[in-house]
């Protein structure tokens, strides 16, 4: 008796037919998942990079001082003093902008990927503003 006529003859048991039923089934719901998470792949990409950036933005308004320096100098004076809600909302309109751009893009990973190196903004100027110069 060769390999072939051994795998039909157990396949045709029934307990085998019920569990070849079950992971075809499962098979189909994971290709249907699939076909679906692809589609709406910019908004499951956009939604936890969205949420970050907010953090990000909770964060810089509650750690940065009232009058936030921006451009430090070569002697470490900032060359200009800029509003505290306008430093906070600069990077976070960036990064939504980013993320409105990759939703209306056919090539997702590009702009997504902008958008992530654009949450390194709120940072450079926590950075910028806490280190002693």
């Amino acid at each position: 008796m060769g390999i072939s006529q051994s795998w039909e003859r157990f396949t045709q048991k029934k307990g085998v037919q019920k569990v070849i039923t079950f992971f075809k089934q499962v098979g189909i719901v994971l290709g249907l998942t699939g076909k679906w998470t692809y589609r709406i792949r910019s908004l499951v990409l956009a939604i936890p990079v969205f949420i970050y950036a907010g953090a990000l933005a909770i964060r810089n308004a509650r750690l940065l001082p009232e009058m936030v320096g921006v451009n430090i100098l070569a002697n470490g004076e900032y060359q200009w003093l800029v509003a505290r809600s306008a430093v906070v909302m600069i990077p976070f309109g960036i990064t939504v902008l980013c993320l409105l751009l990759m939703l209306c893009s056919k090539k997702v990973l590009y702009p997504w990927l902008i958008s992530v190196f654009s949450l390194a903004l709120p940072y450079v100027v926590w950075l910028t503003n806490n280190l002693p110069t």
